[in-house]
């Protein structure tokens, strides 16, 4: 029969297996209550979805952002993304907990063995000498030392009986002790398998819930970029290409051979870049609209191996070596429409604004070679935002 702690434990696994199939049977649109989640190592995550504000709900800080305030967007974004690398690293180390946590159970399961064997070792003694007990204890061997004329023969068979009944009683003690040490190693057995369902089901919970807070988070991200003119459709090669918490997936491809799946569209035809850099450009080229009255012009972005090599060949000098370049990496863009001209009022603006945005217009470029129109995206800046 089950201790009233595994019982409890069982319980509390069956409302956590509840609580999964409850979350994964609403519609992504539809409001969800305000969720806490504790993960391992990592802060407590407040996931709080939209509610109907008419009808007085609460709204999340996500909604009352300006939708096409991607900076903000990606902020958040990002943010997901680590939560859920935390709770992936937590992951991680509770399955080696639950591996050890099998290996010592085994060990317990192997102890149980063994007491069971040792107890069915001793009992075998004690029912031989109940067997022999009941042969030579007969009543005709007593009388006559009641009686008072025993003989040796008499003496022998009753020192024979006080050495059984003594073996009898240490054989009794022995049984007892094993019997109580296996119900102990039972018992430990027991909660250590409880323990490690309710581990699994707990690290399940958490990873689940975090996973939707990310993939709600990059679904508005990718509903404001729309709105701005970015060709993403829901789940193509661009969805893809424009989700930030993708970034490190793209990290692991060499200079210049990033697939395009891994690119995000930026507004400008046929330009791309990574996702964290596109984002942040387009935010930045959005502020630019709203000072100039119009887009950021962009003759160049993204450039594969092949293409690196190509401006190489033809502008000696003011090309990195192919596979040295940030334009290989997604992360520079060559620009236009008067920042290409130094000190004009465009690049004055861009030089005292684009580090809100995480981009910068490196040293080098300032003279050596002199480039006004190449800019650089710097996750580091980016991160500070």
């Amino acid at each position: 029969m089950p201790s009233p702690r595994s019982a409890c434990l069982v319980a509390v696994v069956a409302v956590m297996t509840s609580l999964v199939q409850g979350t994964a049977s609403q519609a992504v649109d539809e409001p969800d209550p305000a969720v806490s989640v504790k993960v391992p190592g990592v802060a407590e995550v407040r996931v709080e979805d939209q509610a109907d504000a008419g009808a007085g709900g609460r709204v999340s800080s996500l909604v009352k952002q300006d939708p096409t305030n991607l900076t903000e967007l990606r902020k958040e974004a990002e943010i997901a993304a680590r939560d859920l690398e935390e709770a992936s690293k937590a992951l991680k180390k509770r399955q080696k907990q639950l591996s050890d946590a099998d290996k010592e159970l085994n060990s317990k399961l192997q102890e149980l063995r063994n007491a069971d064997q040792a107890l069915g070792q001793v009992r075998k003694p004690l029912s031989d000498m109940v067997e022999l007990l009941y042969q030579q204890a007969g009543a005709g061997e007593i009388a006559p030392f009641a009686s008072g004329q025993s003989d040796g023969a008499t003496l022998r068979a009753m020192g024979s009986m006080e050495q059984l009944v003594a073996a009898r009683n240490q054989v009794v003690a022995d049984t007892g002790r094993l019997q109580g040490e296996r119900e102990r190693l039972a018992a430990e057995a027991q909660e250590l398998r409880s323990g490690k369902l309710l581990g699994e089901a707990q690290v399940a919970v958490e990873i689940d819930i975090l996973r939707k807070r990310s993939d709600k988070i990059v679904k508005s991200l990718t509903k404001a970029m729309v709105k701005l003119g970015i060709k993403i459709d829901k789940v193509g090669r661009a969805a893809l290409g424009c989700d930030p918490t993708k970034v490190k997936s793209a990290d692991k491809f060499p200079n210049g051979l990033i697939p395009t799946e891994y690119l995000c569209p930026l507004q400008q035809k046929g330009q791309e870049l990574r996702a964290d850099a596109a984002i942040a450009f387009v935010s930045l080229s959005e502020a630019y609209r709203r000072r100039f009255g119009k887009q950021i012009c962009v003759t160049d972005s993204y450039r594969s191996l092949a293409n690196q090599q190509s401006v190489y060949y033809r502008r000696p000098g003011f090309a990195a070596v192919p596979g040295r370049s940030n334009h290989g990496l997604g992360m520079a863009v060559d620009l236009c429409g008067g920042v290409e001209r130094f000190r004009s009022a465009e690049f004055n603006w861009l030089e005292a604004n684009s580090k809100r945005f995480g981009w910068i217009h490196p040293e080098w470029a300032y003279s050596n070679p002199f480039e006004p129109w190449h800019w650089e995206y710097d996750p580091k800046v980016g991160s500070l935002l």
